[in-house]
């Protein structure tokens, strides 16, 4: 590993662990010409995912897509980076957890709407009106309804 701060090519790992999601290494180095530290994360390679889209073409999983329409339902929505992210983070994991490579966007755009209507009603509304295609003010205010009743439901229980 290339020292980053005088490009030695000659560094030591000092402390070794995983990352927080599992997803990664994090090793701690340190420059054995400088003697500076730094840390570096390692990555595995991961099987590209292809998404179908509704008109049957395909094209490869994009996850500032689903980041992007996550940020955008909870926009000014008292939701952190941080938890967004967790969000997407999560989305991707069960995505490379399913059986093919080959997902729907229908599969995808579901897991949305489900982490959304958990974490904020507003942003589920929000990505519900654009993902669901309403068609006109009765089936939008039908989905709001159904969130309602929903939400009684659980104060009850």
């Amino acid at each position: 590993m290339k020292c980053l701060y005088c490009s030695h090519n000659e560094t030591q790992v000092i402390d070794s662990r995983d990352s927080e999601d599992l997803s990664s290494i994090r090793r701690r180095r340190i420059c054995l010409k400088c003697g500076k530290r730094f840390t570096t994360y390692e990555k595995s390679d991961v099987i590209d995912l292809v998404v179908i889209k509704k008109d049957e073409s395909r094209e490869q999983f994009d996850r500032n897509k689903v980041l992007a329409g996550i940020k955008r339902a909870c926009e000014k929505r008292p939701i952190s980076m941080g938890t967004i992210t967790e969000v997407t983070d999560e989305i991707e994991q069960a995505l490379r957890k399913y059986e093919t490579t080959e997902i729907p966007s229908k599969v995808i755009g579901e897991m949305v709407i489900k982490k959304l209507k958990a974490l904020d009603k507003v942003a589920y509304i929000r990505f519900a009106s654009v993902y669901r295609e309403f068609e006109d003010v009765e089936s939008f205010e039908k989905e709001v309804q159904s969130l309602l009743k929903n939400e009684k439901i659980t104060r009850t229980a």
